[in-house]
C-alpha cells in the first residue's frame, strides 16, 4: 500500500540539520525571524509560552514537541512580560548552548531546538500541503529523535550526513503522525484522516501514470462524483485535479533533478502521452521548459 505522507517527505529531502539545547531563566523574550525552513524543539523541562505568526498563542510544557515546516516569524518568551531579542536563525552560532535571560544559576527552562533545509527544487509546493504548526505532546519518542539528531549533528564522522537526512525524514513522519490531524488546516494530513479521501488518495499516489478522471477517483472513494468532490476539495484544500497535476509536477521536478532520465521516459512517469504535451504542462507550471530546469537544478542554481 502507498503511503502518500512518506512520499511526500521523501521529495522534500531534508538535509543539513543544525540543533542545539536552549536554556531560560527569569525574564526574557526572543522574537526569531521568518526564513521559511523547517525549524523544530522538544521541551526538556519548564515551560515557556510561543506565539507564532497567523497561530493562536500556546503554552509549550515538558514533553512538548513543535515542528513548523516553513517558518514564519514567531515569538518564544517566558510567562511574564520582557523586552523582546530579535533573532536571525540564519546567522545565529550553530554551535554550543544558548541561554536567554537570567545567566546565573540553573535554567528554569530547557529546550533541545534547531531547523533543517529541503533539498527538493519544490518544496515551497509540497510544504503547502502539511500544517503551518505541528504540536504535539506526551510523545517521548519525538524528543528522543530531537536528541538523537543533536548528538548526531555535533559528530564529525564518516556518514554523519546521511544519518542526520533519514534522522531528519522519520523525525517529519513521526511528528506528522502524532500531530492531531483532525482539527488542522486542509491539507494532505487532514485528507488522510478521512478513510475514503484517504484511499482515493493511496490509489493516485500508487499510479500517478494512470489517467485518473473525477469518476475513477470517485469510486476509489466509494463515493457519488459529487460528494467526493466536494470532500476532497474541503480536506485537501484544492481540487482533485489540480492536486493530481501539483503531485505530478513535483514528481516530474525530483526525475529531471536527478538526471539521466530522457523527456519521453519522464513524461510517461507521470502521465503524460507525449514529451511534448508533458513539456507545455511543465513549462506552464513552473515558467521553464524542462530541459532548462533540469540544467539549472543539476547545476545547483
Amino acid at each position: 500500500m502507498f503511503d502518500p505522507l512518506a512520499q511526500v517527505i521523501g521529495l522534500l529531502r531534508p538535509q543539513a540539520v543544525f540543533s542545539k539545547e536552549i536554556g531560560a531563566a527569569g525574564r526574557w523574550a526572543v522574537q526569531y525571524v521568518g526564513f521559511g525552513q523547517p525549524a523544530f524543539a522538544a521541551m526538556l523541562e519548564g515551560r515557556c509560552r510561543l506565539a507564532v505568526e497567523g497561530e493562536d498563542p500556546v503554552v509549550l510544557e515538558e514533553g512538548d514537541f513543535v515542528l513548523l515546516p516553513e517558518t514564519p516569524t514567531f515569538t518564544m518568551t517566558g510567562l511574564e512580560p520582557a523586552p523582546v531579542q530579535r533573532i536571525d536563525a540564519r546567522t545565529a552560532p550553530t554551535e554550543g548552548r544558548i541561554r536567554y535571560g537570567r545567566q546565573e544559576g540553573a535554567p528554569e527552562m530547557r529546550q533541545f531546538g534547531g531547523w533543517f533545509s529541503f533539498g527538493s527544487p519544490d518544496a515551497s509546493l509540497l510544504v503547502s500541503l502539511l500544517p503551518r504548526m505541528i504540536h504535539v505532546r506526551g510523545v517521548p519518542r519525538l524528543t528522543q529523535l530531537v536528541r538523537m539528531l543533536g548528538d548526531e549533528a555535533a559528530r564529525a564522522e564518516v556518514g554523519r550526513d546521511l544519518i542526520l537526512e533519514r534522522l531528519a525524514e522519520i523525525l517529519l513522519i513521526e511528528a506528522l503522525r502524532a500531530a492531531p490531524a483532525r482539527t488542522a488546516a486542509p491539507g494532505l494530513l487532514r485528507g488522510l484522516t478521512d478513510p475514503r479521501i484517504a484511499a482515493a488518495l493511496r490509489d493516485l499516489h500508487g499510479d500517478i501514470a494512470c489517467r485518473w478522471t473525477i469518476p475513477d477517483l470517485a469510486r476509489a472513494a466509494g463515493m457519488s462524483r459529487s460528494a467526493f468532490f466536494e470532500r476532497f476539495t474541503r480536506l485537501v484544500g484544492m481540487q482533485p485535479m489540480t492536486y493530481l497535476a501539483t503531485w505530478r509536477m513535483a514528481v516530474a521536478k525530483d526525475l529531471l533533478r536527478q538526471g539521466g532520465i530522457g523527456l519521453e521516459e519522464v513524461a510517461a512517469r507521470v502521465g503524460y502521452g507525449s514529451a511534448s504535451a508533458f513539456s507545455t504542462a511543465f513549462s506552464r507550471h513552473s515558467g521553464r521548459p524542462p530541459g532548462r530546469f533540469a540544467d539549472e537544478t543539476s547545476a545547483g542554481t
